[in-house]
């Protein structure tokens, strides 16, 4: 039987027509689980995880997942145990942190709306930080801390006004983004922060992004953010640690970005000359651990033939798969199962209600009804913004350690969805 790796997924392999991640056949996971299905692979996350340690060995540096990627609590116990902090966005990855075995002391908590009553939860449980974007935020969460008798660490999150060359959607340093204390008012911000009982700073952060595929944004924006500390620090406020964010992108069509201890020894070296080499550090990779770590396995139900188009109808939908149709994203589709009959050119696409409901678009497949596909590259931002559109049920997902499968989400049905719902008396 002949095997083939895919390329740029070195765990996702053919192995006589049939697709495997790891030593798992696809199509047995589908029969036992039904489609579509998220399937993961440990080895793959450990392997990506790995390039950012070797990246950082020798460095007093914490490696925080950005748990937005994908929340799953199977995907968090792996990092936790890994060793990873975690980078969270709500009081509700929180609780998903600290159920899935995640130390407080290894959370810094981001996002530009953070509510009193999340802030008076990451207090109690005393988080290693708070990562605060605006000036308001600093007197909010100085209240909260007066009141409770508590101190809260803080590091302003900068925006340093640099262009990370990635799609609008997904820029979060220029000065046009929501995100972050402008630069010219950052100096501000911290003889303020300094100024308020209830707060401590203890660093600054820096995200200019995501799927960065170039190093070119991330050494600009460290020299802007190196400039600030040294003034800061002019102003007798130390700064004990730097967090560059995260953003490195990952290959979903040919990108080439850099692998993350080679983008990771030029920032250092960088980091090195300008003589801050001694700084504790902090990094928030999200996209770069998980995404080519998944893919979402879905069954072939009808091929349909246009005049313009042909169709070939699937059962994962914009609702499992949402970057098409929210990033007009690109995501390989492969056949998981020994190809069928004559190739011909398809548009992809789920079964919701909405022309946008979209896979991949002119894409060449030899299939026919109940062959299964595997949509590549898609561990991050799928399972974790799907929704219930068109009362669909949430996927199940899989986690894959060799030979071995874990189910780590059942798959929804109606009545999981409307568990929460009461009808009118």
């Amino acid at each position: 039987m002949s095997s083939s790796v895919l390329p740029g997924h070195p765990h996702i392999h053919h192995e006589g027509g049939h697709l495997h991640v790891e030593g798992v056949r696809l199509a047995d996971l589908a029969a036992a689980h039904g489609t579509p299905l998220f399937v993961y692979s440990k080895a793959a996350m450990l392997a990506a995880l790995g390039a950012y340690q070797r990246g950082f060995a020798g460095r007093k540096a914490k490696i925080c997942y950005a748990m937005k990627a994908n929340s799953s609590l199977g995907i968090l116990q792996v990092f936790a145990r890994a060793g990873c902090g975690f980078d969270i966005v709500s009081g509700g990855e929180l609780e998903r942190v600290l159920a899935a075995g995640g130390q407080p002391g290894d959370i810094i908590f981001s996002g530009v709306g953070k509510t009193r009553r999340e802030m008076r939860r990451a207090l109690e449980v005393s988080i290693a930080c708070f990562n605060v974007e605006s000036e308001a935020e600093l007197d909010t969460l100085n209240a909260v801390a007066v009141e409770m008798g508590r101190t809260a660490p803080v590091s302003l999150r900068v925006n340093p006004d640099v262009d990370p060359k990635t799609h609008p959607y997904i820029s979060t340093g220029l000065k046009g983004n929501k995100f972050g204390v402008a630069h010219d008012r950052a100096l501000h911000a911290y003889r303020h922060a300094a100024s308020l009982p209830g707060l401590r700073v203890v660093g600054i952060d820096c995200h200019i992004g995501s799927q960065i595929t170039t190093t070119g944004p991330y050494l600009d924006a460290m020299d802007r953010v190196l400039d600030l500390v040294e003034a800061v620090e002019r102003e007798g406020i130390p700064i004990h640690h730097i967090d560059f964010g995260g953003g490195l992108g990952i290959t979903y069509n040919g990108e080439q970005p850099p692998a993350a201890d080679a983008l990771w020894q030029q920032i250092l070296a960088r980091l090195d000359a300008r003589g801050h080499g001694h700084r504790a550090l902090m990094i928030e990779p999200g996209r770069s651990l998980v995404g080519n770590a998944g893919l979402c396995l879905t069954e072939v139900l009808y091929l349909k033939p246009g005049t313009d188009k042909n169709f070939c109808i699937v059962d994962a939908a914009m609702n499992d798969l949402p970057r098409p149709a929210m990033y007009q994203a690109f995501h390989a589709i492969v056949p998981a199962t020994p190809p069928q009959g004559a190739s011909a050119t398809y548009e992809v696409v789920g079964p919701v209600c909405e022309s946008g409901d979209w896979i991949g678009h002119d894409r060449e497949l030899a299939v026919r009804a109940g062959d299964l596909l595997a949509v590549l590259s898609a561990g991050a931002y799928c399972m974790s913004m799907a929704s219930n559109y068109n009362t669909r049920g949430r996927a199940a997902e899989v986690l894959v350690d060799g030979d071995a499968a874990h189910l780590i989400r059942a798959r929804e049905d109606a009545a999981d969805q409307m568990r929460m719902e009461r009808l009118l008396a």
